[in-house]
Parts: structure tokens; sequence; C-alpha cells
């Protein structure tokens, strides 16, 4: 995949997923502590994930809370047992980006993508609310397992949000 931002028509992805909510300067915690979580609570279950984790962003206040769900995808809805729940990323036309490099560059490349919607006049399924700008499907896939690639120059992320297009 290129570095350049593109559209992709993707399906609808059902997923696993822990509902968090969570400012900014706590994501990190959250994420080290959920992700473990659901790939054992997925292994109980055996449930095979199928694709890799990612962070899905709901209700984004920067300067405040964020609700957010860390999620594996997987092929059928799971029944929720404990923090985890079941859930479906929607089908449609999404704009990627590919990011390469340590996680504490994805607000760039989130900003990066932002402005290039901007300039090409692609609009995303994104509403205001009291609590933040909500997102119907906004979500950053980690495609590499650091435990694997050490190397946080080698680690790739995708961020996708989905669009308004048809």
């Amino acid at each position: 995949m290129s570095h350049e931002p593109q559209i992709q028509a993707r399906a609808e992805q059902h997923y696993a997923g822990i509902p968090v909510t969570v400012a900014m300067d706590g994501l990190s915690a959250a994420v080290d502590s959920a992700i473990p979580e659901l790939f054992s609570w997925l292994a109980k279950q055996g449930i095979a994930p199928t694709g890799p984790p990612f962070i899905r962003y709901l209700i984004i206040d920067m300067a405040g809370k964020m609700q957010i769900e860390m999620g594996v995808p997987v092929a059928a809805p799971v029944t929720a047992s404990g923090r985890v729940r079941p859930g479906s990323l929607p089908g449609g036309k999404y704009l990627v980006l590919r990011h390469t490099g340590h996680y504490d560059g994805l607000i760039a490349s989130n900003a990066a993508l932002q402005q290039w919607a901007r300039e090409h006049q692609v609009e995303f399924d994104t509403w205001a609310t009291a609590e933040g700008s909500a997102w119907r499907s906004r979500a950053e896939h980690y495609l590499t397992n650091p435990a694997i690639e050490p190397d946080p120059a080698k680690w790739e992320t995708d961020v996708a949000y989905l669009t308004t297009q048809p």
C-alpha cells in the first residue's frame, strides 16, 4: 500500500471489543490492558482473530475524554461477556493512510489524512455532539506486532475514516 491517502471499499467487519472512556494521556495504558485481554478472551472462547487489533474512535474530545473501543476482528458476531462486547465496523468507502513508525507519530498522520480530505473535498461520516466529535467509523489498525518486530521505525498502522461517499 502507498503511504499516500487512498479511498478503499471495505466490507463490514465484526469484532470483539472493549469500550473505554479515556483522556488522551491514558490511551496507552488502556490499550496495553485491553488488547491482551481481548486476545486472551478470544483464545478461551476458541475464536480465531481474522485481522490485526485496532482502536475505534467513537467520540473524540482531544482536550477532554474520548469514547473508544479496542477491537480484534472476528468472522462472526461474538456474545458479550465481562468487558467484551460485540461490534461491527460498517462497510463503505474509507479514506486510508498507512503510517509507518512509532505510534507517537499517529497524531500527525491523522492530521495529514484530514488535511488531504479537505484538499480533495472528501467528507467523513462524523457529526458534532455535546461530548465531542462523533464518528460512524474511524479506526487505527495496528498491522505490526511490536513483540515480533521490536523496531518502531518499521511498525505499520492503517488510519481509516469512513467517508460519506456512496
